[in-house]
């Protein structure tokens, strides 16, 4: 939703094969189509994508790196306020995962 849907549909518009990271497979799926319907591009997929876990950060990282032969742009656009203090179960706080930890680690291991 929102800037990260934008900037997908625009990428997709240009023809990009686009790769949309959510948490919910639900909503990310039906972005996917939406933005496929709306483009005509059929190389716009869906990973599932948690930034306030860094396994989930880790795991989505390597499937890239495996299945993609090149990555040329990444958008860290996704981000969280207003949360009640809550810790994760990797013992971190979560909006400082979320909105921090995780986009810097997935930024990292994608580097190569």
């Amino acid at each position: 939703a929102g800037i990260g849907k934008c900037v997908a549909m625009d990428l997709a518009r240009r023809n990009a094969r686009t790769i949309l990271a959510c948490r919910s497979r639900k909503r990310g799926q039906a972005a996917v189509q939406e933005i496929r319907a709306a483009t005509g591009n059929p190389a716009v997929v869906l990973r599932l994508l948690d930034t306030s876990s860094l396994a989930s950060v880790r795991t989505f990282a390597s499937a890239v790196l495996r299945e993609e032969s090149r990555l040329d742009v990444l958008v860290n656009n996704a981000g969280v306020t207003g949360l009640p203090f809550a810790i994760t179960s990797e013992g971190l706080e979560q909006t400082f995962t979320t909105n921090y930890l995780g986009p810097f680690l997935l930024t990292n291991l994608l580097l190569g």
